[in-house]
């Protein structure tokens, strides 16, 4: 089973869609559609594709993690998603033309397969169930910009890192009777591109936190000692 994505979503649920978009193609189909890919590794910290690049083809994540982001003409990031193995990113044009509107890098190394755009035309043509594939990866990463965007026009900045709390430690928390222990150790200038605020703001609101007995932080790590409390001020903001 693949491990969620990361995005702002109302629910953990929501997480986990397109993460198996490919999984309707039978083993033949799936050879075929690799034959007409390539294998790439991609190290952590190297580009994908950047904004404004012109749309050619999308990668399949086989392995590590992909980061989706938009900058603005300031140089302030938005962090869009961290995708896991199992999703695609490129699209939405995925038969080529237009301009990429937001850049993806790859923060853990990764191995991708890469179809370009006319490969991908021509299979869906004499493989049905590749066009359904790729029609419900596209409604399940709509879905996702949806929350997100939905997340940010709505929920204050205190409700998106709590949310964002929730997410982590529902995902990759490790309970040690009533701590939840985050390993997945985000930097605050991370977190602050996903929840929309600067790295003061952050550092400033989890350091309240920790003094309220919610967190407490160490540098590997984020432990949740009061999930009730965090709850609390999820819904009280």
């Amino acid at each position: 089973m693949h491990r969620p994505a990361l995005f702002l979503a109302e629910t953990v649920e929501e997480l986990a869609n397109g993460s198996n978009f490919l999984e309707r193609l039978s083993p033949q189909e799936w050879k075929a559609v690799r034959r007409h890919g390539s294998s790439i590794v991609v190290n952590a910290g190297k580009s994908v594709f950047l904004q404004g690049d012109q749309h050619k083809g999308i990668w399949v994540i086989e392995e590590g993690i992909v980061r989706t982001f938009y900058a603005a003409p300031s140089g302030r990031q938005i962090t869009l998603a961290y995708w896991t193995a199992g999703h695609f990113v490129g699209g939405p044009e995925i038969f080529g033309g237009g301009e990429h509107v937001w850049s993806a890098d790859v923060t853990q190394d990764s191995k991708l397969l890469y179809l370009p755009s006319g490969a991908i035309r021509e299979l869906i043509k004499t493989q049905p169930s590749l066009a359904l594939c790729i029609i419900e990866g596209l409604i399940a990463k709509g879905k996702c910009y949806s929350a997100l965007a939905q997340m940010l026009g709505t929920r204050s900045v205190v409700e998106r890192l709590t949310q964002l709390l929730i997410i982590l430690a529902e995902n990759y928390g490790r309970r040690e009777q009533n701590r939840l222990i985050i390993e997945r150790k985000l930097t605050h200038d991370q977190i602050a591109s996903i929840v929309g605020s600067t790295r003061q703001w952050v550092t400033m609101t989890l350091d309240n936190f920790q003094r309220k007995g919610i967190i407490s932080l160490a540098r590997r790590m984020i432990v949740i000692e009061r999930y009730d409390l965090l709850m609390v001020e999820h819904d009280a903001d």
